[in-house]
């Protein structure tokens, strides 16, 4: 993997961040452009400006922000870390076949877009659980229950 290409994670800078969260705010996407060190304009694609806007934001919030392919290759520790659990919970759900990954020794190694891609079925999956509790509450009454208090 070549050093533009690999991942790096940015602290957001001392300084606040609310003319750029403005500008993001006010400028279209078809809009936007670039200016280069020499004074030249270059357009961005709406994708580049959208990535942008997600930058600044996060930042502005004090977020840091790490750039990174989808095809990069993290440690066990890592993509638990990016799920929010622990390393242990993380290999389990390896071994049940939930991520896919390769061991080409000792140690497991996942790819980014596997993870990204297990966290969109387990937050789909928890939204259609979710609909369904509101569904079955609603059957049976249940928020018209709840509106006076138990004693």
């Amino acid at each position: 993997m070549s050093a533009e290409s690999a991942e790096r994670t940015v602290l957001p800078p001392a300084g606040p961040l609310d003319n750029l969260v403005d500008l993001f705010s006010r400028t279209q996407r078809s809009q936007a452009k670039l200016v280069g060190p020499s004074g030249e304009h270059i357009s961005i694609p709406p994708e580049l400006f959208e990535v942008l806007r997600a930058v600044v934001t996060a930042m502005a919030n004090g977020q840091a922000v790490t750039v990174a392919p989808h095809n990069q290759t993290l440690t066990t520790q890592e993509a638990a870390d990016l799920l929010g659990v622990s390393r242990p919970t993380l290999v389990r759900l390896l071994e049940d076949g939930e991520i896919p990954f390769e061991q080409p020794g000792r140690h497991r190694r996942l790819l980014l877009r596997d993870l990204l891609d297990y966290q969109d079925r387990r937050r789909h999956r928890r939204r259609e659980a979710l609909d369904e509790l509101v569904e079955l509450s609603e059957d049976a009454d249940l928020y018209e229950n709840t509106t006076t208090p138990i004693s």
